[in-house]
């Protein structure tokens, strides 16, 4: 027993002793866990910013690990073991872990939005500035369209009009606008217009290319439906009528002419209505697939398209004839209305100075009157002419009776008031003397048709503006002579400037304003009394105007001065940057451009 029991103390001496070295183990193991935390914190110190004896938090064990001293005691009275404590640290460490993906999950679905909400704005300011620039392109193409319709007013009240602006003009009746009454208005009145199609046959081939081009240049820039069909209409006309001159380049005037001539036959005369059911005829002859010349009906069909267009055409020019008549009868009836009024003014004026005649009431006035005046008598009227003391020619004249000439007045009366348009009698001028050598004024009018007539550059406008001189006194020679203006002819010259800024938020597809570079003013003074001075110019500057200037030119009798106002800048008066200052037959030249400044860094 006793041997028994020995066994059995040493036996739990053993077991003991090895659950002390375990614990020791793991006591020593944790150490140096800790010890390997805390070099690690070390090395996490030094290579920080801060110090243990530098640091902003005035804290001396920065470089040791933060250990919760209370907390640990707090689980040790709890009764939590150490591998408790930290498996509940693990626990909590992985819980933070997996909240801090979610927090950076998040943080990416933010992002994620919040780049979709940035790139939806940058999507939707693009519509908007599509947007914009497509109504600045609307307004750009307005903005030409009104300049060509403005060249056309200027070209047909100078008497240089072109083929296309007849045609521009027909459409101003086509869809005239209420109350207006402009010069050109006034002016397309006294012009005779027919047919627009018939234009084209008083035109050299080189004129027929020139009007094709203007067409598609209005094709373009047109916006209204009617004005669209006219134009399109024009181009079929245009187009057939450069095939007639290619074919008779190609096959002879008198084969072109022959061709030409029977289909004019067929198709001539027939409205539109017939012209497109003729159209489906040819059209399902040519489908029947019966054996035909089919060259002959494909180039009939062709002309049908071209019939149909001057069909469509003819309806326009009876809307544009109702619409002039409708015009000068208005313009006649304002013209009656004003010489009432002018009369009606007289006869009040008279009136009032007491020189109109008294009624007398008296029932036997008109009897006294008759008798008051004088008889008949031979002598009042012309003598009679005797057929015999006339000469031959005289006598080869035809003899008219009062009764046929008051016949064929009547004749003339009804012939005015069943047409549709009445033209205005244009005055005759008085045969011109012998020509003799040309004058000074004879060239600055040559001068000024020709700089009239010469096209703008691309980047050049027309700048007629005329500015208002208030005068305080007369001139001195306006006893002697009248005063006029003289005529000018100006133009500006505008362009991009492609600084820095503008070459920073601008391209050439979305380009800056345009500003201005230059002017050409050419003021015509042919009737100057003194010759041997030439008009001047001189600049002058208004106070508080910083950005304009006027322009002012002076010549003497008999012309007025006259001002134009433009931009405040330095000159360029370098003859090889475009700068001209002349005076030649009449005829005042001054060019200049602005002077550029570039800066070097």
């Amino acid at each position: 027993m006793t041997v028994v029991i020995g066994g059995s103390k040493r036996q739990f001496r053993t077991d003991q002793e090895e659950r002390d070295k375990s614990e020791d183990r793991k006591a020593r193991k944790a150490e140096k866990r800790r010890a390997r935390e805390e070099e690690e914190a070390r090395r996490v110190a030094e290579l920080s910013v801060y110090s243990a004896t530098d640091n902003p938090f005035h804290d001396v064990n920065l470089d040791q690990q933060f250990r919760w001293h209370k907390k640990n005691e707090k689980e040790k009275k709890q009764g939590l073991s150490l591998e408790e404590a930290q498996r509940r640290d693990a626990i909590r460490r992985q819980e933070a872990k997996e909240e801090l993906e979610r927090l950076n999950r998040r943080r990416a679905e933010r992002e994620a939005e919040q780049k979709l909400r940035e790139e939806e704005e940058i999507r939707m300011q693009r519509l908007a500035e599509s947007a914009q620039m497509s109504d600045w392109l609307a307004k750009e193409e307005d903005f030409q369209l009104e300049q060509e319709r403005n060249r056309a007013m200027i070209r047909i009240k100078e008497k240089r009009a072109k083929a296309i602006d007849f045609l521009a003009l027909n459409l101003r009746y086509v869809n005239p606008v209420n109350g207006e009454e402009d010069e050109l208005t006034k002016e397309g009145l006294e012009i005779d217009l027919d047919e627009p199609y018939t234009i084209v046959d008083s035109l050299t081939p080189e004129q027929v290319e020139e009007l094709h081009e203007d067409i598609e240049k209005y094709l373009r820039l047109e916006k209204s439906e009617n004005n669209l069909e006219f134009w399109t209409h024009m181009m079929v006309v245009t187009k057939d009528a450069l095939e007639r001159i290619k074919a008779t380049r190609r096959m002879g005037a008198e084969a072109a002419a022959a061709v030409e001539a029977d289909i004019t036959a067929l198709l001539q005369g027939k409205s539109y209505e017939h012209l497109v059911q003729l159209q489906k005829q040819v059209q399902a002859k040519l489908a029947s697939g019966e054996p035909i010349d089919t060259d002959y009906w494909e180039s009939l069909l062709q002309k049908l398209l071209v019939w149909k267009a001057k069909a469509k055409l003819r309806s326009f020019h009876e809307v544009v004839v109702r619409n002039r008549l409708e015009q000068l009868r208005k313009r006649q009836r304002d013209e009656a209305l004003l010489a009432q009024e002018e009369l009606l003014a007289g006869v009040a004026r008279s009136a009032q100075r007491g020189d109109a005649p008294k009624v007398v009431p008296d029932n036997g006035f008109v009897q006294e009157a008759a008798e008051d005046a004088e008889p008949y008598d031979r002598s009042m009227s012309p003598p009679l002419i005797d057929i015999r003391d006339m000469r031959h020619e005289e006598r080869q004249m035809d003899i008219v009776t009062t009764i046929e000439d008051l016949r064929h007045l009547m004749q003339q009366r009804r012939t005015v008031a069943g047409s549709r348009f009445i033209p205005k009698p244009v005055e005759v001028p008085a045969e011109q003397q012998v020509a003799e050598a040309p004058s000074n004024a004879d060239l600055a009018e040559a001068l000024y048709r020709a700089e009239a007539e010469r096209e703008l550059d691309e980047e050049e406008e027309l700048f007629n503006v005329e500015e208002t001189i208030n005068r305080t006194t007369a001139y001195n020679w306006e006893d002697k002579y009248r005063p006029r203006k003289p005529r000018y002819f100006n133009r500006v010259h505008t362009g991009y400037e492609w600084n820095k800024y503008n070459q920073t938020h601008y391209d050439t597809d979305n380009p800056p304003p345009k500003v201005v570079q230059g002017y050409k003013f050419n003021i015509f003074y042919p009737d100057l009394i003194d010759k041997s001075k030439a008009p001047t110019y001189k600049i002058v500057k208004e106070p508080g105007n910083d950005e304009t200037v006027l322009l002012l030119f002076s010549a003497g009798p008999p012309y007025e001065d006259i001002a134009f106002r433009i931009v405040n800048r330095e000159w360029e008066f370098s003859h090889k940057r475009g700068f001209r200052s002349s005076f030649d037959r009449g005829c005042l030249s001054l060019w200049f451009n602005f002077r550029r400044n570039f800066y070097r860094k």
